[in-house]
């Protein structure tokens, strides 16, 4: 305990803390536009009567006022599929700094679009804005995944999230009329992403590049003890650098894996599908219905500003979330992800029907208490869990593929619900939430067969896990230039346990016969098959 403690420095946290300014980015464009609406609506009027001389038609109005709310999923989709390109390209910290430009263009396009009377500022600035949120979606969960201590990384990865929801919180207490909701202020409003994005680049130069990058990508071994030493606080990192060396060597044992490879590779489709499945469980949960349609639930409860209400369920939502912060590591994140989605199904239930019966007084407040504990609900697994596990997943050389692959499937779930709900809204009244309960039970059941636990595991030992190709535990754990000998234990068809010595680095013929050994022969998974040293 005294060594994990140790691990915790200040340094640490304040990486993580500068990573996850770009979350909380996130969470504030994504919750700023509900506030401005009909400001927003009456400034497509005004400038359409400027233009044109005549009022906007509703319909045009509620097209462009669709399309500003959903071209901010499309540069997400975009944002997000381009994450392991810049990531391997230019490193995760550099990634963030760059990344930040867009958020400072995004920002000006829509607050200088009154005083150039052009909504389309505001299309273009939200498109731009989602491009950022895009690419930190998985710069975050990536950078903070990689410098965090194996023991803590399910906690620290809960902090991405954690960025999200007070990044909503803080657009919907800005958003209030008496402070910038208002006529005027909305353009500030809109355009304070800026602020955050100018801090960031501030604090960025100061935070360290991902050990892992700079050992296994770049093969910067001194440059990554150095960086470890500073996040650790101790010399003795040695632990670290083994695991990252054992990861560096099955690498180099492996080409480097695209997107196309990712899906086409036997050995990735298990865990491919867990990621890609388990961003499908946090998007068609239901969640966003539920903030859209939970002004509608307060004020039939008889609450005289829902605004106020709807603050309180982000303040839910911020707490829950932090609570999930100190129970992943404890109860592991497959089980919080199963007691997440078991929740909010029960919620889900309640929830319709109390709608349905909402002409009861009673039925109301029990409609209030079903929207508090679905958004609880989601915090405890479904909202943190889905963006830190895919990093977990998969190893340094298919992880930016693959978390490029998971968040474009997040927003695009995002942006399928977002233009489909208040359809379904129209044809189901409050039955549409019985979809996503059938949605939520599904994933219950897909995770509970399918997804395995990652508590306190190194990236090496979860891909071992799913069969990953070699080199295995046996052949990866040493440096074979640095090491006289090693030993694989290789599955023999008897009981008996074989021992295959690879010659000294001396004599290359030899060397180069040990290799394939282990590509051909299966190793046993089993985790009392370890590799023994002679």
């Amino acid at each position: 305990m005294e060594g994990q403690k140790k691990q915790v420095t200040g340094y640490l946290l304040f990486s993580l803390g500068t990573a996850v300014i770009g979350s909380l980015q996130f969470g504030y464009n994504t919750g700023v536009i509900n506030a401005p609406e009909q400001k927003l609506r009456s400034f497509f009027n005004d400038t359409w009567m400027e233009r044109y001389g005549e009022p906007i038609s509703p319909g045009v109005c509620t097209v462009v006022w669709s399309v500003a709310v959903a071209i901010f999923s499309v540069g997400g989709m975009v944002g997000s599929f381009s994450v392991g390109v810049m990531a391997n390209r230019f490193g995760r910290r550099r990634s963030m700094f760059l990344v930040n430009c867009l958020a400072v263009i995004g920002g000006l396009l829509m607050g200088f679009s009154t005083i150039c009377y052009s909504y389309e500022m505001v299309i273009a600035g939200r498109l731009v804005i989602g491009l950022f949120c895009g690419l930190f979606t998985g710069l975050t969960p990536m950078y903070v995944g990689e410098v965090s201590p194996t023991p803590l990384r399910g906690a620290f990865g809960t902090l991405h999230q954690l960025g999200v929801v007070v990044g909503i919180l803080i657009a919907q207490i800005f958003g209030l009329e008496f402070l910038l909701g208002s006529e005027k202020m909305w353009p500030l409003l809109l355009a304070l992403t800026v602020a955050p994005a100018v801090l960031q680049c501030i604090l960025l130069p100061f935070c360290p590049e991902s050990p892992r990058f700079l050992l296994i990508n770049l093969k910067q071994e001194e440059q990554a003890r150095k960086a470890l030493v500073r996040l650790r606080g101790t010399e003795d990192v040695t632990e670290d650098l083994q695991e990252m060396k054992e990861e560096s060597a099955k690498m180099a044992m492996e080409k480097k894996v695209t997107i196309a490879e990712l899906f086409r590779s036997p050995a990735y489709r298990q865990p491919l599908l867990i990621a890609v499945m388990l961003q499908l469980s946090q998007q068609l949960s239901g969640i966003n219905a539920v903030f859209y349609y939970s002004t509608g639930i307060f004020a039939s409860a008889g609450v005289k500003q829902p605004i106020y209400a709807t603050i309180a369920a982000g303040i839910v939502n911020t707490i829950f979330t932090v609570v999930s912060l100190f129970l992943v590591e404890k109860a592991g994140r497959r089980t919080l992800h199963l007691l997440g989605l078991g929740g909010m199904a029960i919620s889900a239930v309640i929830m319709t029907f109390s709608l349905y019966l909402k002409d009861i007084p009673a039925m109301s407040y029990m409609a209030i208490l079903a929207v508090m504990l679905f958004v609880a609900m989601f915090e405890l697994g479904p909202g943190p869990i889905p963006w830190f596990i895919v990093a977990e997943l998969f190893s340094q050389g298919p992880r930016p593929a693959a978390m490029a692959v998971a968040g474009c499937c997040n927003w695009t779930a995002n942006f399928l619900v977002g233009m489909s709900f208040p359809k379904l809204v129209e044809l189901c009244g409050p039955w549409v939430f019985l979809i996503f309960t059938a949605f939520l039970i599904f994933f219950f059941i897909f995770t509970f067969i399918k997804v395995p636990e990652t508590k306190g595991k190194t990236f090496d030992e979860i891909s071992r896990g799913f069969g990953a190709p070699p080199p295995t535990a046996a052949s990866s754990a040493e440096d074979p230039v640095a090491t006289s000998s090693i030993a694989v234990t290789l599955a023999a068809s008897s009981p008996e346990k074989e021992k295959v010595p690879l010659v000294e680095a001396a004599a290359p013929a030899a060397a180069a016969a040990a290799p394939p050994a282990t590509e051909t022969t299966r190793l046993n998974d089993k985790p009392s098959a370890q590799a023994e040293k002679v």
